[in-house]
């Protein structure tokens, strides 16, 4: 593929910063340019939210991950992956999501298909494998995921699962997430069309309760959505249901009486948001749990919604109460992690934002950042959070990481599984911001959690031998 070489400067860290010394890079693929930006050198807008470029190894997840991230917290579903084996063994609990009920969730169904289905067609062992799990596991709810084969092989999803729906009278629901058609965020949309599908009203329902809110694009990693919940009822707000952590069958067909919907995660639940706004008149907030600044100010966000004087005074007197709690520790940090640097790499926009903020909180300067399905007005507040000479870049490949990494001097990465391998391999310390972490990283206590593992990880006693 076309290239073209870039100059750039590389400080290499020892104890002090060097004088920094041009370093020639090798190359950027040609069609990447206009997805990487450095603040104050260029003036040009990122171009974000398009297709991987082809043959460049990208470090999004496909379009049926996208969709089974989304709807695998659902606990008491039957999640059904008609594909090849590996499909299914690749999203086996890849959410460290928890639950107060069912623990069906915890079990990955597949349909494997084989080289004589993919020849003669899945759709007959696809009702099969329907069959024999509605037997054994009394669900209400069947969740079909469609995989990269399936696409190509052609199965007609829809017939199989209204077909099924009608013979077992319980509700099986095709996502239409099959590869080859888009990137992770075309399977997020999947996955919130098959929950407009669940959510749906029968007949007319009961009109929206006052003060409650279904809250969008958290699921509940080590506990995260129950911290939220809490917070909220302190001040008098209940959650209706969370989309999708801790959810069940029967909480998801109630989600039409909220009265407000809010969006921890913008990239994967706005869609949804706007549907409900569409179809069902529910408004919604874009907010954020992660870190102090943008706790406080989501929980000041939905109290104004609601315009009631007592939340809003109750919602001041916690922000009061567990900012003393915490802040103390984080300064202690603060003082110990003080110009350090962190290259960001994570799934969503709002979690950059986010990062750049509560590292800001602990002394650190996000000196790269990059996500997989941020979008443009996203890429837009990152970069006016960002400091001059920030790497900012949409749907990297590993090799880009390591460049930029080395290039900036970061000390530490953060991303998710994928990125750890490199940076283990580069010797930069790393922490987990993914699915699959045990530690909650939202609201007050989830911002000491974040600066406590950021230091026990850069200052482990293991850097003096690298």
């Amino acid at each position: 593929m076309p290239a073209t070489k870039i100059l750039n400067w590389s400080c290499k860290l020892k104890g002090v910063m060097d004088v920094p010394e041009p370093v020639l890079w090798d190359t950027v693929l040609e069609e990447r340019k206009a997805s990487i930006i450095t603040k104050g050198k260029q003036k040009k807008h990122l171009k974000c939210d398009i297709d991987s470029v082809a043959g460049c190894v990208s470090q999004r997840a496909c379009v049926y991950c996208g969709a089974r991230v989304v709807l695998n917290p659902v606990t008491d579903a039957i999640h059904l992956v008609h594909g090849p084996i590996g499909c299914a063994s690749y999203t086996w609990d890849i959410r460290g999501s928890l639950s107060s009920g069912s623990e069906l969730y915890r079990n990955s169904f597949s349909t494997d298909l084989k080289e004589q289905d993919v020849i003669f067609g899945g759709e007959n062992k696809l009702a099969r494998a329907i069959d024999e799990l509605v037997a054994k596991y009394p669900a209400k709810v069947v969740f079909v995921y469609a995989t990269c084969i399936v696409g190509v092989i052609g199965d007609d999803l829809e017939a199989v699962c209204k077909a099924a729906a009608k013979k077992h009278n319980i509700e099986v629901i095709p996502v239409q997430s099959s590869g080859f058609a888009g990137n992770k965020a075309a399977g997020y949309r999947a996955a919130c069309d098959a929950l407009l599908r669940l959510i749906q009203p029968g007949e007319l329902s009961s009109a929206p309760r006052v003060n409650t809110i279904n809250y969008l694009g958290d699921f509940n990693l080590a506990g995260e959505v129950w911290i939220i919940k809490n917070y909220l009822k302190q001040v008098g707000i209940e959650v209706n249901v969370a989309f999708t952590g801790d959810s069940n069958y029967k909480a998801l067909k109630n989600a039409t009486r909220a009265s407000l919907n809010v969006i921890q995660c913008a990239g994967s639940m706005i869609y949804l948001a706007q549907r409900m706004k569409e179809l069902y008149q529910i408004p919604y907030l874009n907010i954020s749990f992660l870190g102090l600044e943008d706790t406080a100010t989501s929980l000041r966000k939905i109290a104004a919604h609601f315009g009631d004087e007592s939340i809003m005074a109750r919602v001041e007197e916690l922000i009061e109460r567990e900012t003393a709690k915490v802040k103390p520790v984080l300064d202690w940090y603060r003082q110990r992690l003080q110009g350090k640097k962190a290259a960001i790499y994570v799934g969503g926009g709002f979690k950059a934002i986010s990062l750049i903020k509560q590292f800001r909180e602990i002394g650190i300067d996000v000196v790269m950042i990059g996500t997989q399905t941020g979008r443009k007005e996203e890429y837009q507040t990152i970069n006016d959070l960002v400091d001059e000479g920030t790497v900012i870049l949409d749907d990297a490949n590993p090799s880009e990481l390591e460049k930029f990494m080395l290039e900036k001097g970061a000390h530490l990465l953060v991303g998710g599984v994928k990125e750890r391998p490199l940076a283990y391999k580069l010797g930069i310390a790393f922490i987990d911001h993914n699915h699959d972490r045990k530690h909650p990283l939202s609201g007050f206590v989830g911002a000491v959690n974040l600066a406590k593992e950021v230091y026990s990880t850069l200052c482990s006693p293991v850097w003096q031998y690298v």
